[in-house]
């Protein structure tokens, strides 16, 4: 009684959302492995062509690209990577992450980052299914439509292995495999059933974490979960943000006497001296970040605050100390997008996200066989 409960609410709930569900997971994949793509088609554009002795002050980079911008336009901090091959990434006020490369031994400006066509389709059809977000972050109908079926597909999931999941460990190993000699309905049905079965704990892992994305009342008891009390800024940044943007603006373009990006490179160094080990540096007007290459949070990053006048570092927070309202969003980012076991995890995450999008096919598949053959049935018993 209790399976036949739990099949009507997968087939029920798989027939209207199974193909948006689809599109949400394959599109989920796409973006993976996005910077590795981009790097490898634009490998120019984020290294330089030789590495010399030492690279050109920040001071001196910044106002090389400050030179190139309108005045709405600011510097608002440097990105410097470990890889003395990368380019400098030049961060800029507007719009929301704009940013330029530009060749720390040349001075040659690459150009600014654009994201490719491809993985701009690809985003917004993950997080819009292709519709447009409101100024104001609210909810609107592609991403209430991505949010409703992201819940639905967690409900699939659940009910999915109740239906399945067998009374004994011998069923249990047949069920895991998939048999690729035994015809094209045997095949398809145990790519849905085993398929479904080894990517489990994945899906559910990144539709729960994905929903936070689409509800705010969702993201607050999910934060509430892990004891977290949701800060009140908007999901792009918010007062901070606003008032790093308003300094850029105010400072960027030469409005005091100093310059804007004076001392940038002896903090630069004096970070980087205390932080051997670092992933990427940036440094900003009277702030600055160090990450490093480690498991787990990939937003993970010890924050300090120097005088901008002396280059002198007043205030260090390491990340180890922030409270955990401070640790929550990088750590569903890193677990949404599987990014928080390395290289190993986002293999993991893009096979999963391929199996969730064959899913709903295999599971179409089945179901129209299922329904043609009722349908054959009842013909024949009308013929006799």
């Amino acid at each position: 009684m209790m399976k036949k409960i739990f099949r009507k609410i997968h087939l029920w709930l798989s027939i209207p959302f199974g193909l948006i569900i689809t599109l949400i997971c394959l599109s989920g994949a796409a973006l993976v492995f996005e910077k590795e793509v981009m790097e490898l088609c634009r490998h120019d554009f984020y290294y330089v062509e030789k590495v010399e002795a030492a690279p050109l002050p920040m001071e001196q980079l910044a106002a090389r690209v400050a030179e190139t911008l309108p005045d709405s336009v600011s510097v608002t901090g440097i990105t410097v990577s470990s890889d003395p091959e990368r380019a400098y990434q030049v961060n800029l006020s507007k719009p929301r992450r704009a940013s330029v490369y530009i060749d720390q031994y040349t001075g040659e400006i690459k150009g600014k980052y654009e994201r490719a066509p491809f993985f701009t389709f690809m985003f917004r059809m993950h997080r819009w299914l292709l519709d447009s977000m409101k100024p104001d972050s609210s909810v609107f109908v592609g991403k209430l439509i991505v949010g409703v079926s992201t819940l639905m597909f967690v409900f699939v999931l659940i009910s999915g292995i109740v239906i399945w999941w067998p009374r004994t460990r011998k069923v249990l190993k047949n069920r895991l495999k998939i048999a690729t000699n035994k015809g094209w309905k045997r095949f398809w049905y145990d790519l849905h059933v085993a398929g479904g079965m080894y990517a489990l704990v994945l899906l559910l892992v990144m539709a729960l974490t994905g929903l936070t994305w689409s509800f705010p009342w969702y993201r607050a008891g999910f934060y509430k979960v892990f004891g977290v009390e949701m800060q009140q800024n908007n999901a792009h940044g918010g007062k901070a943000d606003d008032k790093s943007r308003e300094n850029g603006k105010r400072n960027g373009r030469g409005g005091e006497k100093h310059s804007p990006y004076a001392n940038w490179q002896r903090v630069y160094e004096q970070l980087s001296e205390q932080n051997p080990g670092f992933r990427q540096i940036t440094v900003s007007k009277g702030s600055a970040s160090v990450s490093f290459n480690r498991l787990g949070n990939q937003r993970a990053s010890d924050q300090y605050k120097y005088n901008p006048r002396t280059g002198e570092i007043t205030e260090t927070v390491l990340y180890k100390e922030l409270d955990n309202s401070d640790k929550i969003r990088g750590w569903i980012y890193s677990v949404h997008v599987g990014s928080w076991g390395g290289l190993f995890t986002r293999i993991l995450a893009f096979i999963a996200s391929l199996i969730g999008a064959a899913l709903p096919i295999t599971g179409y598949y089945l179901w129209i066989r299922k329904w043609r053959q009722k349908r054959r049935k009842i013909r024949i018993i009308g013929n006799i």
